[in-house]
């Protein structure tokens, strides 16, 4: 019997051990069947006949319990890609679902690395996209990468480098996510042989060393371990587990420490029947074992993201050598070694359809489900994949809600990234945190099993730039930088309107028509515009001028007096440049009696409306201030800004949060005092909760000056939010 024939049979002897079904087995027989006829011209590097590689790969399948569907598909998963079959062929002969998890897999074998630096992120996108349709499909491209590293000795020595650099960077993280630590370890290692195998070798070499005597060691603290439990009468199974080569690699260089400094290499696995035996276990072995101050882990009670639970506790054993011991269930076991893959485990009588097992799987691994949701609604790739590397993958510490919900971070994250984390508008009206009942500043360092709350206030002004320097997640930025480009660009639109409305109004049938149609807009299209929106946009930043639109709607609007209005334009220019004492002006008016008014103390910038008063002048309010909204709409006039207001600066109060702590109040008058502004007064609270509240008064000219002002002061360290104090 030649090598395939061997292969095949091996792969029938594992399906049939959890697989019975008639059906099912065709299936598998028939997709083994089509991929040898259409791979059966071709061979592999090594010299072998082709079709051993989708062979190995559904036997890699097998070890996971893998459904017909996937071994069927991870037999046929090279068939679209390197023979002439096509897709739709494929779907005639296999039906929507096995077709739908090749065409991924064969997605995903399009990827092209460069370096960590230069990753393709729309191809990684892709990655990322396939995995949140089906996770099926990343199982089984983890399973060919897997056979693809253990014959990776047939190719050059830039690809095995390039290949394992991959690998190592994309691959074995997202075995680590989806708790898959078997494979995970086999691929660490096989990529530091081909990434630096001096290394490897070295490394290899002290496990070697003394490895007969560690399994003494193991064999001697195992025979205590079943006398002593035995004694309890508890049920149990009693393994050692080896510490893989890249592990110990990465402890040594990342921890500074010699091989001899490792407390895990001696370890034991112990398998009981439920949770409680686990923790009976526990208290049985530190009862008996001196257990190592601050190395002991509760993973049951806390779930590692990735589904991982088990209790840890590092004891000192016979003749005072060091013991990592897990206690964990058979099922928590399969799931350690296998991790989704054990939890998506093929059981014939179960009726789950593949969406079913989706959602289930998104319920239990929360970062997947935060990957779905990133992977429908981010339409930038590199967004994705920067949030997959840098959030998901390198998440390791873990915070609860005040709920006792738990979430996952990268080290370093902040209250802002939990924040954030909660909802974008939670992060937006972000005024402070409390860590453990204590308020903290909002740079403080999440640490694993910190209890979070966040302030928010609906007053607040939302993010400032400098929390793009405080938030560690790439989600967190993102949100910050959406806000901001958000904001902006819905200033520039209002003010886009109100220049194309002052000087079109009344001389059209309805503004937002006549330049929303697409005939018009299309004379903007190599400017980047495509929208009324986009159009508005650019009249507001003054990269396109009224007089540039009035030229290019000329054809549109044959009856309009293009003139005319140009002449009102500059003659509105003229009257704006006006000098006036108050800075004000109403048009039809020379020298008015107007005033400010103190409830609102609008600032130029500010859209205003005048209000006549009896016998009191005209009093300028803020358009949206709530003292005269229901007034008489009779008695509203319309006021204008002078373009010329020969310095004139005007009052503004704002109020300030802060945590409180030494040489705040200096700092906030320093940073006033940088940007040359006038501070009137200034006055501060400090609440029991350690919340100083600072009201300052200051003068300033304009609405710019007042914003960058409220930026430089989010700047300083502590402060939460600055509003605008309106009475």
């Amino acid at each position: 019997m030649n090598e395939v024939a061997l292969k095949y049979e091996e792969l029938m002897r594992n399906v049939r051990r959890y697989i019975t079904k008639t059906v099912n087995l065709q299936l598998i027989e028939r997709a083994y069947k089509y991929a040898s006829e259409r791979h059966n011209t071709q061979y592999r590097k090594s010299g072998e006949p082709y079709i051993i590689h989708p062979l190995e790969v559904a036997l890699i399948l097998t070890s996971f319990n893998a459904g017909p569907s996937t071994i069927a598909a991870g037999l046929l998963h090279d068939v679209i890609e390197d023979t002439s079959v096509t897709h739709e062929e494929m779907e005639q002969e296999f039906g929507t679902e096995i077709t739908s998890l090749v065409d991924g897999v064969s997605k995903l074998g399009q990827l092209k690395y460069v370096s960590k630096e230069q990753a393709l992120a729309q191809n990684h996108q892709k990655m990322f996209l396939a995995m949140a349709k089906d996770i099926r499909v990343i199982i089984i491209k983890l399973a060919d990468r897997l056979h693809n590293m253990r014959t990776l000795k047939y190719m050059p020595q830039d690809k095995q480098v390039s290949t394992s650099q991959e690998t190592i960077e994309i691959f074995v993280p997202i075995a680590h996510r989806l708790g898959m630590y078997r494979l995970k370890s086999e691929l660490e290692d096989r990529c530091l042989r081909y990434i630096n195998s001096d290394e490897y070798y070295y490394v290899a070499s002290l496990i070697n060393e003394k490895q007969k005597e560690r399994e003494q060691d193991i064999a001697n603290m195992i025979e205590e371990l079943t006398i002593l439990l035995n004694g309890y009468g508890i049920e149990f199974e009693i393994k050692g587990r080896v510490k893989n080569i890249y592990s110990v690699h990465k402890k040594m260089r990342e921890k500074n420490i010699e091989f001899t400094e490792i407390f895990d290499l001696l370890a034991l696995r112990l398998i009981v029947n439920d949770d409680a035996a686990c923790y009976h276990v526990l208290g049985v072995i530190h009862s008996n074992f001196k257990p190592i101050p601050k190395r002991f882990k509760d993973y049951i009670a806390m779930p590692k993201p990735n589904m991982y639970q088990s209790l840890h506790t590092t004891v000192i054993g016979p003749n005072g050598k060091i013991f990592e011991v897990q206690i964990r269930t058979e099922e928590m076991d399969n799931i350690a070694e296998f991790g989704v893959a054990a939890h998506w485990a093929y059981k014939e009588n179960r009726n789950n359809t593949a969406e079913q097992e989706q959602l289930e799987i998104q319920q239990k691994l929360k970062w997947y489900k935060e990957m779905v949701e990133h992977s429908e609604n981010d339409d930038d790739a590199s967004d994705i994949v920067d949030i997959m590397k840098d959030d998901i993958f390198l998440a390791n510490v873990y915070v609860f809600t005040p709920n006792g919900d738990v979430l996952d971070f990268p080290a370093g994250a902040t209250p802002l990234d939990f924040a954030y984390r909660i909802h974008s508008e939670i992060g937006n009206k972000t005024v402070g945190a409390i860590v453990n009942g204590k308020i903290v500043p909002l740079t403080y360092g999440l640490k694993t099993g910190d209890v979070v709350e966040i302030k928010t206030s609906k007053q607040s002004y939302g993010p400032s730039e400098g929390w793009l320097k405080i938030v560690k997640t790439q989600h967190a930025k993102g949100k910050i930088r959406q806000f901001f480009n958000k904001q902006n660009r819905g200033t520039f639109i209002e003010q886009g309107k109100e220049l194309v409305n002052r000087a079109l109004e009344g001389k059209v049938p309805s503004v937002t028509e006549f330049l929303g149609k697409e005939s018009f807009l299309k004379k903007f299209q190599k400017q980047g515009i495509n929208t009324l929106e986009d159009l508005l946009y650019a009249i507001g930043k003054k990269t396109i001028s009224i007089q540039n639109i009035l030229q290019r709607c000329e054809a549109d609007a044959p009856g309009l007096d293009i003139n005319t209005i140009l002449e009102n334009i500059n003659e509105e220019k003229t009257k704006l440049n006006r000098t006036s004492d108050s800075g004000l002006i109403v048009p039809g008016l020379d020298n008015p009696h107007i005033k400010i008014s103190k409830c609102c103390n609008p600032i130029p910038g500010d859209a205003i409306i005048g209000y006549v008063t009896k016998g009191k002048g005209i009093t300028v309010h803020k358009a949206d201030c709530q003292n005269i909204i229901e007034s008489d709409d009779k008695r509203f006039i319309e006021v204008l800004w002078s373009n010329n207001r020969e310095g004139k600066k005007y009052e503004i109060d704002l109020m300030i949060s802060a945590f409180n702590r030494n040489n705040i109040l200096m700092d906030i008058i320093n940073s006033i005092n940088a940007l040359n502004v006038n501070l009137i007064k200034i006055h501060g609270n400090v609440d029991k909760e350690s919340i100083i509240t600072v009201k300052i008064k200051v003068l300033l000219e304009d609405i710019d000056k007042l914003n960058n002002l409220v930026v430089n002061l989010k700047k300083v360290k502590d402060i939460y939010f600055v509003e605008r104090i309106v009475k």
